[in-house]
């Protein structure tokens, strides 16, 4: 496989989406913690980015499957393996090549800090795989938003902080003898939910928009999304509250004091997204308007994240 056909295929740019959560995660950990565990964090990554690549192989695998068995021989999609002919021999050692180096830097993480990072491990593996796998795959359903959004937009930023605050003793799993022991401390975990919020939305409206844009194509081939169930209509006008929420979870986290008064700044970005919404409500086609989704989950994590930062400077 060629690189333009391996960067096609797992797409790269898309990554934007685990990357910005996971700096988040850093920049909180300086902020809220005062810590930051070098190695981990490496680790964490290689292990985080090629396992997002594996799922979006996944993804288009299991789409070009699909396709093929709807269309047959004389459909050529959008999916990769149509644009660049690459053979399912190749695409599955890719998804295995990659699969098995994020399980290894998984390993290797939960190692260097705690059983609860196997655990959530565990759980994201299986959501990553059955998301676009399986008789009922995730993406086929009306929870695609909920599940891309909860475990990249929070997940992620948890996981970050936590490989660098294990010691604080905050959450773990832990076996004394033949006993099972698991703590989490309440507070810290609402203070990190509460503070991902902008991230769960953005990339929720990711998702929420290339579900809209496809209605008419996921329909034809069997997948029957949110914007199915609730309506266009209803799905665009959701996607524009999920911002607004956003933006409103950034004012109250200043005013309780879980977020610096810099993080205000992140607000100004406002207009700009909203002018994307506007954009994205008059039309939604996916060659021309939802790039405004991603280009406003960049706006808005990389502004979020900058905020916070120079109150750290």
């Amino acid at each position: 496989m060629s690189l333009k056909a391996y960067l096609s295929f797992v797409e790269l740019p898309t990554k934007i989406a685990s990357v910005i959560p996971f700096i988040m995660g850093v920049i909180y950990t300086h902020y809220r913690y005062g810590q930051f565990n070098f190695t981990n964090i490496v680790v964490m990554f290689i292990s985080m980015i090629t396992f997002d690549m594996a799922t979006t192989a996944i993804n288009n695998y299991c789409d070009y499957k699909n396709e093929l068995k709807h269309f047959k021989d004389d459909y050529k999609g959008r999916n990769a393996m149509f644009v660049y002919n690459i053979s399912q021999k190749k695409a599955l050692c890719t998804i295995a090549i990659l699969l098995f180096t994020a399980t290894i830097f998984g390993i290797i993480l939960t190692f260097r800090t705690n059983l609860l990072v196997l655990a959530v491990g565990v759980v994201c593996f299986f959501v990553g795989i059955f998301y676009t796998f399986g008789p009922i795959p995730i993406s086929r359903m009306p929870l695609g938003e909920v599940f891309s959004g909860g475990f990249m937009g929070l997940l992620i930023p948890f996981l970050t902080i936590y490989i660098s605050i294990y010691n604080k003793d905050y959450f773990g799993i832990y076996i004394d003898n033949t006993t099972l022991l698991m703590k989490f401390n309440l507070v810290e975990m609402l203070v990190i939910g509460t503070v991902s919020i902008p991230l769960i939305g953005g990339i929720a409206n990711i998702m929420l928009a290339n579900n809209i844009c496809d209605l008419e194509e996921d329909i034809k081939v069997g997948r029957y999304t949110l914007p199915y169930y609730i309506s266009k209509k209803v799905a665009v006008k959701l996607y524009k509250y999920i911002y607004y929420v956003g933006y409103i979870t950034i004012l109250l986290s200043v005013v309780i004091d879980i977020l610096p008064k810099t993080a205000l700044l992140s607000m100004l970005t406002l207009y700009i997204v909203q002018k994307n919404i506007e954009v994205f409500e008059k039309e939604q086609i996916k060659s021309k308007t939802f790039v405004t989704s991603v280009k406003n989950f960049s706006i808005l994590g990389i502004s979020y994240i900058v905020s916070i930062l120079i109150s750290l400077v």
